[in-house]
């Protein structure tokens, strides 16, 4: 069987028990960095071989761990933080897994999409996650747009050295929405930055913060209807 296995997204405690057992059970773990990973073991007591499954040897790596899987092994995939395939390594393992008849079953836990919206202060009736948006503003900008009539609270993660340009960008499309910034979440310097989207963008600007990001952004209201062009 293939374990997707949710891992802390900042604090060690935040480990499910039967994460835990899952990973002292499998034959081998497939980490997206086996470093991170050791700590995370080595915090539990945990002594289990691992395998490096990243975004650059995947498509290498799949069918390997597959025909390990057909030949009877369980295998755990962990990524650095959170659930695997959430913006990290994970579908093309789970596909190829699902494809083969493999039994796949996922062990839940910490989601910083989850956890950001639940400090939001934002609808969480509906959302969408976008993920990272592309790191060119061009793309970005045509990225954004694509939910500029969407009522749904919006999600997405973006990294320290282009927070101010999305936020910029954010603020140029979606106008000064609601939004929130949410900062090492989980940990002992946890930040979540409440307000406008210019009131988050001129508080960034005048005091940056280090870290990964997830902004919350309310939707637009009521859905517009889509049209047909032409």
């Amino acid at each position: 069987m293939l374990y997707l296995v949710a891992t802390p997204i900042g604090n060690l405690g935040d480990m499910s028990y039967r994460a835990v057992e899952t990973l002292r059970m499998v034959d081998l773990i497939a980490s997206e960095d086996t470093r991170k990973t050791s700590i995370l073991l080595k915090h539990y007591g945990i002594s289990k071989p691992q395998i490096a499954f990243h975004t650059m040897n995947e498509a290498k790596m799949t069918p390997k761990l597959v025909e390990r899987l057909l030949a009877g092994e369980n295998i755990a995939l962990v990524t650095n933080a959170g659930t695997p395939g959430i913006s990290d390594p994970g579908y093309s393992l789970t596909h190829a897994a699902v494809q083969a008849d493999i039994a796949v079953t996922s062990i839940p836990g910490a989601s910083a999409v989850i956890t950001a919206l639940t400090l939001a202060d934002l609808p969480l009736h509906s959302f969408t996650f976008k993920g990272f948006p592309p790191h060119k503003e061009g793309p970005r900008k045509r990225f954004l747009e694509q939910e500029k009539h969407s009522a749904h609270t919006l999600v997405f993660y973006e990294s320290p050295y282009r927070l101010i340009a999305f936020l910029k960008n954010a603020l140029e499309i979606y106008g000064d929405r609601r939004a929130v910034l949410a900062n090492d979440l989980t940990k002992k310097f946890e930040t979540i930055w409440r307000g406008s989207l210019s009131e988050i963008l001129s508080g960034v600007e005048a005091s940056p913060i280090k870290g990964e990001f997830c902004i919350c952004i309310e939707g637009c209201g009521e859905e517009k209807p889509k049209t047909k062009e032409g």
